[in-house]
């Protein structure tokens, strides 16, 4: 239930801040505006108010605002005939007719559904940011690494010791931390090299299945200056025999002061089957103990467990309170980042440096909706902030019947001093729809195929 509820929200906002934006510029631009619809198809409900009406239609996976004189919007629908808003087909266009506008204004209506996506994600990463403060994004350094989530091809990187910056990967630079998740999570499936200071580069072989991707890129984990405190206990675990508890903080293991949670680690790994004393803070008492960590073989060698969790990346990411005008800053670099992202990772599809697989439809996003739903209102809002950028860019597209095919059709007539007639709009725009069709197919197909974990 909870993930069909976040799905409606997230796709029903998204959706709806989009075509308020042509709506609202249309309406300024004095457009005649016959339909605001949110879902393509059949009308399912609505009223009308004014010369608009307003409706939700049976197929939620985007919508549109009708505008007078732009038939080759309205393919969807079927094409353009006579009706109790347009009237006849015409040749003239009426003075409120977006044909009858001139070009600058038309670009802007056309444009200004893209901008209130970006407009949304830039408000949205803003007020996350106000509230929650701004994430401190660790620099390119590898804090740990955990082993047995290495999926096979990438034990190389067990060997890299903890504190080595990473340079480079493939023939990307990581600027921070994210960065690197990134440019793992992205990269071509099959050899990839890691260029590290002070050390040799690391060739790794990169999985094409999206679990074990994922699973490699968990296990490249970062430098995290949190606390060592335990956050969940196994219940057949050496801690859970040594009677340790969420909620301990360890001050000291095996002689030594524990600052953070991956000095803890360490300690615990690197004593397989040897006790270790602890000095534990629970509820403002100091207990003395002690742990065996359990022996475990990974193909690394053999390393201690003892069946703990630790700060989640969330919770263990340093944030800093900031005040208004540096939210709003975080809000304009946070969305600069990802519409960079966005961008790469499109222009990475088309050379080939991408596997189209990676692609989601409808069903992954349902999925990641009903997950950051259960993590949490932040987690919840980044996330649709992420998608506006992602339905912002991909809007910009030169396909008919997005905004981005629009925007061609006024660029042509900017260059050629007449707009293409309607008979070839409507052609384009009928192969436009093929496309984005096409695409939604093999999005979902790929969205079924994780599902089946293929």
């Amino acid at each position: 239930m909870i993930t069909i509820l976040a799905t409606i929200v997230v796709l029903g906002v998204l959706i709806f801040v989009h075509e308020l934006g042509h709506f609202l510029t249309a309406k300024w631009m004095d457009i005649e505006v016959p339909r605001f619809s949110i879902g393509f198809g059949p009308r399912v409900i609505g009223f009308k108010r004014g010369e608009t009406e307003y409706v939700i239609s049976a197929l939620p996976l985007g919508g549109y605002v009708k505008m007078a004189g732009l038939e080759e919007m309205e393919m969807v629908e079927g094409p353009a005939t006579e009706t109790p808003e347009t009237g006849p087909p015409r040749q003239a266009p009426r003075p409120r007719d977006f044909e009858a506008k001139s070009l600058p204004a038309r670009v802007l209506v056309i444009s200004a559904g893209v901008l209130m996506n970006f407009a949304f994600a830039f408000v949205t990463f803003a007020v996350v940011g106000a509230i929650w403060g701004v994430p401190v994004t660790p620099p390119p350094v590898i804090g740990g690494i955990t082993e047995d989530l290495l999926p096979a091809g990438t034990e190389a990187l067990a060997h890299v010791p903890r504190g080595t910056r990473i340079l480079a990967i493939g023939d990307q630079t990581p600027g921070d931390f994210g960065d690197v998740r990134f440019a793992l999570g992205t990269a071509r499936p099959g050899p990839l090299v890691l260029r590290l200071e002070g050390r040799e580069p690391v060739q790794i072989t990169v999985p094409d299945n999206d679990s074990l991707r994922a699973s490699l890129v968990a296990a490249v984990q970062e430098v995290l200056s949190v606390p060592a405190e335990i956050h969940e206990v196994m219940d057949d675990g050496a801690a859970a025999r040594a009677d340790l508890r969420a909620g301990d903080r360890v001050r000291r293991a095996g002689g030594r002061d524990i600052a953070t949670w991956q000095e803890f680690v360490e300690i615990i790994e690197t004593n397989p089957g040897v006790p270790v004393s602890l000095t534990i803070e629970r509820d403002g008492r100091i207990i003395e103990t002690a742990v065996t960590p359990e022996a475990r073989v990974l193909p690394v060698g053999t390393v201690g467990r003892i069946g703990i969790g630790g700060p989640s990346e969330l919770n263990a990411m340093p944030r800093e309170r900031v005040g208004p005008l540096n939210a709003v800053a975080y809000g304009g670099t946070e969305t600069w980042r990802w519409t960079r992202l966005t961008v790469q990772f499109i222009g990475g599809i088309f050379r080939g440096r991408q596997s189209a697989r990676d692609i989601g439809g409808p069903i992954a996003i349902a999925q990641i909706s009903g997950q950051a739903a259960r993590a949490g209102l932040e987690t919840f809002l980044n996330f649709m902030a992420l998608l506006s950028v992602n339905l912002a860019v991909l809007n910009l597209l030169p396909i008919p019947v997005l905004d981005g095919g629009h925007l061609v059709f006024l660029g042509i007539e900017a260059v050629r001093g007449r707009a293409l007639t309607i008979q070839q709009r409507m052609r384009l725009s009928q192969v436009g729809f093929v496309l984005i069709l096409a695409l939604m197919i093999f999005a979902i197909g790929n969205d079924v195929l994780r599902w089946l974990g293929l």
